[in-house]
């Protein structure tokens, strides 16, 4: 009884349930005068209060009060229809906003993964083809021109999807990702060339708050039954396949192939033994020398090494890639500075560089974390340097920028590693602060033989010298290489020719000896 009162308590103060009510009434209302009146009028000529003409006047009265009811109650069934079919249009209208993303228009997470269940499950008598997609950059575009315009961007995309694919289900589910359903269809390669248009179309250029922007998309590509009966584990699958294609360069559409399920478990597995290692402090730092030109060691380079309980020594090649794509890279960077400033006293007076991730420095704090942990381990700013791939110049924004002025206002120096490796350009040098250029062993390996790389070689040496800053190369291996470099004007030399990487031998391991 209580909860049928609780139930009609809520019907009540809803107001279409309200809107109906009041409007029965008026029927009501307009029904109970008209039989009054007429029952009135009855007595009344019965007891020949009316005089004698009134009672002759009563059949004609029923006639007319029969037919002035009947009006009133097709008036009212009339009237009751259009309240209830405009109470349900604004249900719907109202139904359909709950189930719709607020910027975009395009249906919410809730209600396409729902959509996505009542079609995707084992024994659904049609296919489905899936596509995932990521919108690429987008950060970047609202760091340089604000949220507006990546809002405007995200719905230019939505309405790009629906002009290529005008009869799928599109669904943001969340931040920069949508998912279409594409009923009906089992055809990869059809869906991987409806992909490639949508890619052309995004490429043509907008107008977004006044300047001309090209947007660009990453796909993943999964169908149903072939590749999942699951509606998670296809999400999952055309997910892995969006992350295959990022990977590879972005702009691309990829499409779900079983060997991939081989990497992911890989990945996960290195990212879960990696975690547990950084947690148990299960990784090491090899110390390789750079010397001078008086072949005296001038500085060290902190190599992490990982040797795992069961594979052995697994290469930083594997595991640095997989911290990088989670929050492990923070940890292991902060992992490799702590031991390194441990490791200071053991080196003499000698600087020690450290590799950072551009990853790292996309974070607001990440100069300022820096100078807490030197403060925290008692080292001197001074012996320490970074070292930052030859992409970070070249993509760096304002954080990056700001976190390496910071470093080097603290007294820490910056080296630009690997240069030259893919995408060096000498002109964010006359820009760019740093100390040190440590040439790509790509130069160094093919000295002896290619008289292009001698010029590049003394190229950079001469601009180093003009700025002024430290030029090193890395990766010698033969004295040939050695002589080279030395004519060419290198201050410091790295490579297994002078100096593999090794383990520092601590006080407490020599007196366990």
């Amino acid at each position: 009884m209580r909860l049928a009162r609780l139930r009609q308590r809520s019907l009540r103060n809803d107001p279409h349930y309200a809107a109906i009510l009041v409007d029965y009434r008026r029927v009501a209302f307009g029904v109970a005068v008209l039989l009054v009146v007429t029952i009135v009028a009855r007595v009344l000529a019965l007891f020949d209060l009316l005089g004698p003409r009134a009672l002759a006047l009563m059949p004609s009265l029923s006639v007319a009060t029969s037919l002035l009811l009947l009006a009133i109650l097709v008036f009212g069934y009339r009237w009751l229809e259009d309240r209830l079919l405009s109470i349900a249009e604004e249900s719907r209208r109202n139904l359909d906003k709950v189930d719709r993303d607020a910027l975009t228009g395009v249906y919410n997470r809730a209600y396409f993964l729902e959509a996505l269940a009542d079609d995707v499950f084992h024994g659904a008598e049609r296919p489905v083809g899936y596509l995932q997609l990521d919108m690429d950059n987008l950060k970047v575009l609202n760091d340089t021109s604000g949220h507006a315009a990546g809002d405007a961007a995200l719905v230019h995309l939505a309405r790009t999807i629906e002009k290529v694919i005008p009869g799928g289900v599109l669904g943001r589910l969340g931040g920069d990702e949508f998912g279409v359903i594409i009923l009906g269809h089992d055809n990869k390669p059809a869906l991987r060339r409806l992909g490639e248009e949508l890619l052309r179309q995004l490429e043509r250029p907008i107008t977004i708050q006044g300047r001309s922007v090209r947007l660009s998309a990453s796909i993943g590509v999964a169908l149903s039954p072939l590749d999942a009966v699951d509606p998670t584990d296809l999400i999952s699958k055309a997910d892995l396949a969006l992350y295959t294609g990022k990977k590879a360069g972005r702009h691309t559409v990829v499409c779900f192939e079983p060997d991939m399920l081989g990497d992911e478990r890989h990945r996960r597995f290195v990212e879960r033994d990696l975690r547990a290692a950084l947690m148990m402090n299960e990784l090491e730092l090899f110390y390789q020398p750079v010397f001078n030109a008086d072949m005296q060691i001038k500085s060290y380079e902190a190599l992490v090494r990982w040797r795992h309980q069961v594979r052995g020594m697994i290469s930083p090649a594997q595991f640095v890639p997989i911290a990088e794509e989670s929050d492990l890279i923070d940890k292991l960077g902060d992992w490799v500075l702590r031991r390194a400033c441990l490791d200071l006293g053991s080196l003499g007076e000698k600087p020690v560089a450290i590799n950072v991730s551009p990853m790292q420095l996309r974070h607001r704090d990440f100069a300022e974390r820096f100078a807490e942990t030197l403060r925290e381990m008692s080292a001197d700013p001074r012996r320490l340097v970074v070292e930052i791939t030859e992409t970070v110049p070249l993509n760096a924004q304002a954080t990056e920028l700001a976190n390496l002025a910071a470093l080097r206002k603290l007294g820490v120096r910056v080296a630009i590693d690997d240069f030259g490796a893919g995408y060096a350009s000498l002109q964010y040098l006359r820009g760019f602060a740093f100390d040190i250029i440590k040439i790509d062993r790509s130069y160094v390996a093919n000295l002896g033989e290619s008289r292009i790389d001698g010029m590049i070689v003394s190229a950079i040496c001469d601009i180093a010298r003009s700025l002024p800053v430290e030029v090193i190369a890395e990766g010698i291996e033969t004295q040939l290489q050695l002589e080279q470099l030395r004519l060419a004007g290198c201050t410091g030399f790295q490579g297994y020719l002078l100096g593999r990487p090794e383990r520092l031998i601590r006080p407490e391991a020599v007196a366990a000896a």
